[in-house]
């Protein structure tokens, strides 16, 4: 009997586990999908009200009021931004509260990298913090480290 009860729990777990992974994939796509779509509500619906967004430039680390401001212009014209999934990956923790991700994406800027995470609410889950980036092939680091030189150096002193 006690068998038939583990294996019982370790499948609806599992299920659980594998449901979780599916919403959250559903919620990345049509957070995606939002932008594309130019819709605000819908996407900074699917944001946690404290959530942040990093942007490629090393100075953006939008808390969630400032991205709603600088993004809603774009938001206004009709053309956000559009990602599309190449490649993405889910993880969690079983009945966790928090899962994290990242995804390839093909993007106006090439391939780009996005990372994040998410957390379960009383509303379902919600991106907490993304991180997008500009993938540069491992032959072009030093062309691309050149060209970034001066304005990296100019927000190191800055920042010290």
């Amino acid at each position: 009997m006690k068998k038939i009860a583990v294996i019982i729990f370790l499948f609806f777990s599992i299920t659980g586990f594998a449901q979780d992974k599916s919403k959250i994939d559903h919620i990345l796509t049509q957070w995606h999908k939002a932008a594309a779509e130019a819709n605000f509500q819908d996407y900074f619906d699917l944001m946690t009200k404290d959530g942040v967004f990093i942007g490629t430039d090393a100075t953006e680390n939008w808390q969630n009021k400032d991205f709603r401001e600088f993004s809603k212009p774009y938001f206004d014209r009709g053309k956000a931004w559009s990602f599309k999934t190449l490649e993405r990956n889910i993880y969690t923790e079983e009945n966790a509260k928090t899962a994290w991700f990242d995804e390839l994406l093909i993007t106006q800027m090439g391939i780009c990298r996005g990372s994040g995470v998410l957390q379960k609410t009383a509303n379902g889950w919600k991106i907490a913090h993304y991180v997008f980036s500009i993938t540069i092939p491992n032959e072009n680091v030093a062309e691309i480290t050149q060209l970034k030189k001066e304005f990296d150096q100019k927000l190191i002193e800055e920042k010290q």
